[in-house]
């Protein structure tokens, strides 16, 4: 069952992301940006000192994740 969740949560973080920066992909993409957030996120709120808890605090964390990703892609590609 924690896989499932977390793909679930990795797709609505990619979506909510690229709903923000207005990036238009697929739900796989969103799986892999919103997963691919969620290491970047925690990686960054780490060196801030911040910590997210629970399932809302994750979601938080990811999309902060995957909206630094988008714009990283945005700035090689």
């Amino acid at each position: 069952m924690g896989i499932i969740l977390g793909l679930l949560l990795g797709a609505l973080a990619g979506f909510i992301a690229s709903f923000i920066m207005g990036e238009k992909s697929g739900w796989i993409k969103n799986i892999l940006l919103g997963i691919l957030g969620g290491f970047v996120g925690g990686f960054v709120f780490k060196l801030l000192g911040l910590a997210a808890t629970g399932v809302i605090g994750s979601l938080l964390v990811s999309v902060v994740g995957a909206c630094i990703c988008i714009w990283i892609g945005r700035k090689l590609f």
